[in-house]
């Protein structure tokens, strides 16, 4: 019998008592890590190869002991990772983790539940409908956008056009598109500056690059209704069947925001479903003086917005709302035997209203950030990175050697090194660019990104994540004028 027990014993999981000793030692480490991410070079220096030529080729026999587990994540993986926790990490969006969303986290990860049924966790649920019921009413949304928790934005928009496919009402849940010389060819309506995701979720809906319609931008690079609504006019003359619009707030390469209420008054006129892509910028609108972002928002037909950006929860969290979650249902409800259930109507099953069966309990760590900040608190930290990256402008403004190149309606800077001697030289200031934010990147202090404005190499530096201050921003600003002045020089 005692043979048996310690048989049974090396058959389950680890002691808790050695559970409780390590993680107390990872806990320590992560208040370590958060207190001091400046620490690490925030681009990840190694070469391509490096960690898999660091890692054993076979997995292991015999189980290993955890402390030697965490030394290898210490020596083998951590310098293969670039810190997004890190101060002067502007290259893309932040999605800086607040040591709430990552204690909430910590719980799900624990928790380990299934939140496709209400009856399988009915707190996942619940939770996700008052969580996502106080984020509509922070952004002022109307109480008739319902929402659901996805992982990204790119999921969130696809499950959004998939809704607007539905809407149509043209039997594409039971017959599909293949094949089906009923049906007119679908299009739906972009921007240039729109994100890749919108147009990938059309490669999976079947429409097709060819169903894809990029509307010019203004000077700011917004969408220009007069083209949108020229578009639709003549795809509508020409057989086409007009699905869907996406609107940004907050594009990705500039962060500009496209006219909203114009686009919503074009959508209504040819009853065309309206998406709204808030995935970096809705959360701005948490602040009093930036509400006006999501102006007309209201009369969308969905949105999404991504807490993982910009309200400093732990990637991945995507917020969708719609205004019309039958549709979603019928898009998506597919119900067998084995996940029918006596409470019925009473009660939301989520996995009605999107691709996902499994859905981790992300409404946890996003309920944590939302308490322990306050709205108050998101507020004043969004408003702070604003002010942040208008500074920033301002000092870029200011130079005879830089230049701005897109406005910064939030804190997003868009702009390039442009010497005097190389003012007339676009091809030159391409090269000094990008030499330039390789030199910046190289040197583990901060880590850039960049896009293309009117053909032009730009820099991109993105404020937003919770650790960064003025004195970070200075001193990259510093640095970025240091290594222009060493190209220059050298050259």
């Amino acid at each position: 019998m005692q043979d048996e027990r310690l048989t049974q014993q090396a058959l389950t999981d680890m002691d808790p008592a050695e559970f409780r000793r390590l993680g107390h030692q990872v806990v320590d480490w992560i208040a370590d890590y958060l207190a001091h991410p400046e620490r690490y070079p925030v681009l990840s220096q190694v070469a391509p190869g490096d960690v898999k030529a660091a890692l054993p080729q076979t997995p292991p026999t015999e189980g290993e002991a955890m402390d030697d587990i965490l030394a290898d994540f210490e020596r083998i993986i951590l310098p293969g990772i670039t810190h997004w926790n890190h101060p002067n990490f502007y290259a893309y969006f932040a999605v800086s983790g607040s040591a709430p969303g990552i204690l909430g986290e910590m719980l799900t990860a624990a928790l380990n539940v299934n939140g496709m049924l209400w009856r399988t966790s009915p707190a996942v649920t619940e939770l996700e409908e008052v969580t996502l019921s106080w984020l509509r009413q922070m952004l002022g949304l109307p109480p008739d956008f319902w929402g659901i928790i996805t992982d990204t934005a790119s999921v969130s928009s696809m499950t959004a056009l998939a809704a607007a496919r539905e809407h149509l009402g043209l039997g594409v849940r039971q017959q599909g598109l293949a094949g089906r010389d009923d049906l007119p060819r679908l299009r739906v309506y972009i921007s240039e500056q729109t994100h890749s995701s919108v147009e990938k979720a059309a490669l999976l809906l079947g429409i097709g690059q060819e169903g894809v319609s990029k509307i010019p931008t203004d000077a700011e690079f917004r969408m220009r209704p007069d083209a949108l609504e020229a578009a639709i006019e003549a795809d509508i003359a020409a057989g086409w069947r007009p699905m869907a619009v996406t609107a940004t707030v907050g594009t990705t390469a500039t962060t500009s925001i496209d006219p909203v209420p114009a686009i919503a008054h074009i959508c209504r006129k040819h009853n065309v479903w309206l998406h709204v892509d808030g995935a970096y910028g809705g959360p701005a609108a948490i602040v009093p003086e930036m509400r006006w972002v999501f102006d007309a928002v209201d009369q969308a037909d969905s949105l999404v917005v991504n807490p993982h950006k910009w309200l400093f929860t732990p990637i991945d969290c995507s917020a969708l709302y719609s205004r019309h979650p039958h549709v979603l249902r019928r898009a998506f409800s597919l119900v067998p035997e084995y996940l029918t259930h006596t409470a019925g109507s009473q009660v939301t099953d989520y996995m009605d209203y999107g691709i996902q069966l499994g859905r981790r309990f992300r409404a946890l760590k996003l309920w944590f950030v939302l308490r322990y900040f306050g709205e108050r608190g998101i507020a004043e930290r969004i408003a702070h990175h604003i002010e942040m990256a208008q500074e920033f402008a301002a000092w870029v403004d200011a130079s005879p050697d830089w230049e701005r190149l897109a406005p910064t309606p939030f804190s997003l800077v868009c702009f390039r090194a442009r010497p005097a001697a190389l003012a007339d030289d676009e091809a030159a200031l391409d090269r000094l660019n990008d030499a330039l934010m390789a030199r910046v990147n190289a040197t583990g202090k901060a880590f850039l990104s960049h896009t293309r404005l009117n053909g032009r190499y730009t820099l991109r530096l993105a404020i937003g994540n919770l650790r960064t201050t003025r004195a970070d921003v200075a001193q990259t600003w510093d640095l970025l004028q240091e290594e222009l002045a060493a190209l220059v020089a050298s050259a």
